[in-house]
């Protein structure tokens, strides 16, 4: 009786360890297919970057040149080469033109939002003021109007000010955005009441605390809004289209040569090399990011 049921003991015990592992497959694969659907463009690209010309054209004959079947690709080119990237590095001077534009658009906007977003989230989490629960809640419902319904005002201020094709124009309305403030508000709002009561009975003054105690224990929610900011700003296509005539002062994010299948492979290096600086921001302030969102969570 005892090796009986010591034998269904271990049966069970197996059976257990064998269904673990089975939801840890299927959790995996459940996991894993969506990775590789997200991943996948990524790896086209780059395969295309580096692929011959001649070998792309019999790829996309079917596309391009009117022939019948299907599109063919292949992960790993036949004949791989850096044509592509060379041509664009050292032969497409508007190619620099535009990513000094977004470089300045970004650093501009992100600067701004920092002079003036930190201030104001910081009013809004440390001050109890009447009314304060009603403009942040405004500010909130500012954040979720899309850029469409806002275009037309934009362009009446902006052609107003005279900031019409200009990086002004893009500039202006994002630095007083309101998602860096909902952002910013949360990382400020986490800390506690009474850490800002001792420092003021030690005599700190107000900017003092917000220099010594705001700003280092928010950064998370500070540097989350600087990292979607970046994320957001460098690929900004709209707001470009609708307020800038002159290209040359366009961002990098609306470059795109004339597509053919002789200019795919070189469309393709250049959206993989505009891809770059957004994929290196987001794997440094990957950490940031989750704190952030988890501030902005937070209920008061």
């Amino acid at each position: 009786m005892k090796k009986g049921r010591k034998l269904m003991k271990d049966k069970r015990i197996i059976g257990n360890v064998f269904i673990g592992y089975l939801r840890t497959a299927l959790t995996c694969l459940c996991l894993l297919l969506p990775a590789i659907l997200i991943v996948l463009p990524v790896l086209l690209i780059l395969t295309g970057s580096v692929m011959d010309s001649l070998e792309m054209k019999a790829y996309l004959l079917p596309a391009f040149g009117g022939g019948e079947g299907f599109i063919q690709w292949k992960l790993m080119p036949d004949y791989p080469t850096f044509e592509h990237f060379g041509r664009l590095l050292f032969m497409t001077p508007s190619f620099f033109v535009l990513f000094w534009n977004s470089v300045k658009l970004v650093c501009c906007i992100l600067i701004g939002q920092l002079i003036v977003g930190v201030p104001a989230a910081w009013a809004f989490a440390a001050y109890s003021v009447r009314g304060s629960r009603a403009l942040f809640a405004l500010y909130v419902v500012l954040m979720l109007l899309p850029f469409q319904v806002t275009m037309l005002s934009s362009y009446l201020v902006l052609d107003r000010l005279s900031l019409m094709n200009t990086h002004g124009a893009i500039i202006l309305p994002a630095v007083f955005s309101t998602f860096p403030i909902f952002l910013s508000y949360g990382g400020f709002r986490a800390l506690p009441p009474q850490l800002m009561e001792a420092a003021r009975i030690d005599g700190a003054g107000e900017l003092l605390i917000f220099v010594k105690i705001g700003l280092p224990l928010g950064k998370s929610g500070l540097l989350s809004a600087i990292v979607l900011g970046f994320l957001e700003y460098w690929n900004l296509m709209e707001q470009p289209l609708a307020f800038l005539e002159d290209k040359a002062l366009w961002p990098l994010s609306l470059y795109l040569p004339e597509i053919s299948w002789m200019q795919a492979g070189f469309a393709l290096c250049a959206s993989f090399i505009t891809l770059i600086p957004a994929a290196f921001v987001f794997v440094l302030g990957q950490d940031y990011l989750e704190q952030g969102i988890i501030y902005s969570g937070l209920k008061e």
